[in-house]
């Protein structure tokens, strides 16, 4: 989705590859964590969290918000080989057909249950239910998704503070639609919606990113380019401290001096990703900005390495799911688990007693495993998008 055509000329934007890439390398701590932590300890409980665990989950709240804002950039780019239409359709299919990823590939591999009785809706679910909203507003001008996706941005948290229906269908929408920290809803008798993801301010990512591509088009000077991502990082990085310093806005959960100075700073960005505050959005995607602006010319072993996962990550991100899940049952059988013990009560996933896993210091050395183990199918894969023109390719 990175890649620009211009006559003759066939190349990916390094920057764009490198931050992604390293974004989803990290991504992947969490989910190891979610796997593989014995106990499951909460990062952000301020009674019994310690700073590295705090750090571990902390680190990868800059993954969400980084992959949902570059999809809106790799949007607009993908506008600069196709045209008003043939991208509207483009958005569309796609987004249709990571909704069906979604629900049938990671759910089951999160869940193990073929009978789909949870349907997850994660980060993949809002980044196609975006894609396929752009698909629809693509014909507008460009200031007027521009203005939608500040108003989603930068507003959204306003509905902290009105009155918003609670039960019935309405309360439904509106949790669904805007404020669902995590929104369990029951279908039918055996089957049930777990929303992690509410749609709206996650589409005002996006519609961010899609403007913000403006300055990867072609011709578009590079200096400036540069000076504007630097502004702007740094802009929201000085509106979070600004308003999370003295609890302004932005943040429901407001931030306190607790009994150690480790627990002040932790309380200080221990900030809301479900639904993400603005304050979890400027914190993130600031200093992403930030790194675009500084690694332009950048050109070494590791940015190197992390080109290859940021050139396939939807690839990346399916195949480290399964490759968890296969670590998982092998450590659950090594740990002298038996078949008897692979449901929990009350749990989503399978093959996960709860007296069962590592620590985080085996919790890190798994997540190297997985990410070391993926390098060598992705740069595999990485040189077959770039040899091959077939069409599904641009779906993946």
């Amino acid at each position: 989705m990175t890649t620009i055509t211009l006559p003759g000329t066939r190349y990916r934007i390094q920057s764009i590859d490198i931050v992604r890439g390293l974004i989803m390398l990290i991504m992947a701590i969490d989910h190891t964590r979610d796997f593989f932590h014995a106990g499951s300890p909460s990062p952000t409980n301020l009674a019994t969290t310690t700073p590295m665990l705090f750090f571990t989950r902390w680190i990868t709240h800059f993954c969400a918000a980084l992959f949902v804002f570059l999809s809106g950039v790799s949007v607009n780019l993908a506008g600069t080989r196709r045209t008003k239409k043939q991208l509207s359709m483009f958005l569309i299919k796609r987004g249709l057909w990571l909704i069906g990823v979604e629900f049938v590939l990671l759910t089951f591999a999160i869940t193990l249950d073929p009978f789909y009785h949870i349907l997850i809706f994660q980060v993949i679910w809002v980044m196609a239910v975006s894609m396929i909203v752009l698909g629809l507003l693509i014909w507008l001008p460009l200031t007027v998704i521009g203005t939608i996706g500040a108003l989603l941005f930068f507003g959204h948290d306003m509905l902290n503070y009105i009155a918003l229906p609670a039960e019935g269908t309405s309360g439904f929408l509106w949790k669904f639609l805007f404020t669902a920290a995590a929104l369990f809803q029951p279908v039918d008798k055996t089957h049930s919606l777990l929303v992690l993801y509410t749609i709206m301010p996650w589409m005002g990512v996006m519609f961010m990113g899609y403007v913000l591509g403006q300055v990867y088009k072609p011709g578009f000077d590079a200096l400036k380019r540069r000076k504007t991502l630097l502004t702007c990082g740094i802009g929201l990085l000085a509106l979070f401290v600004v308003l999370r310093t003295f609890n302004i806005y932005g943040e429901p959960v407001p931030w306190a001096v607790q009994k150690t100075f480790a627990l002040s700073v932790i309380s200080y960005f221990n900030v809301s990703k479900y639904p993400p505050s603005l304050m979890y959005l400027c914190m993130t995607i600031g200093p992403g900005l930030i790194m675009l602006g500084m690694i332009e010319r950048t050109n070494n072993a590791f940015t190197r390495f992390l080109n290859v996962y940021g050139q396939v990550p939807f690839f990346y991100y399916v195949l480290h799911f399964y490759l968890l899940r296969v670590f998982n049952i092998i450590l659950f059988f090594a740990q002298g688990y038996t078949t008897k013990d692979i449901f929990t009560p009350n749990s989503l996933m399978l093959f996960r007693p709860v007296n069962y896993g590592v620590n985080l210091f085996g919790v890190y050395v798994v997540w190297l495993l997985v990410i070391l183990t993926l390098y060598l199918p992705c740069r595999w894969f990485s040189k077959y998008k770039q040899t091959h023109r077939q069409w599904w390719l641009s779906y993946l």
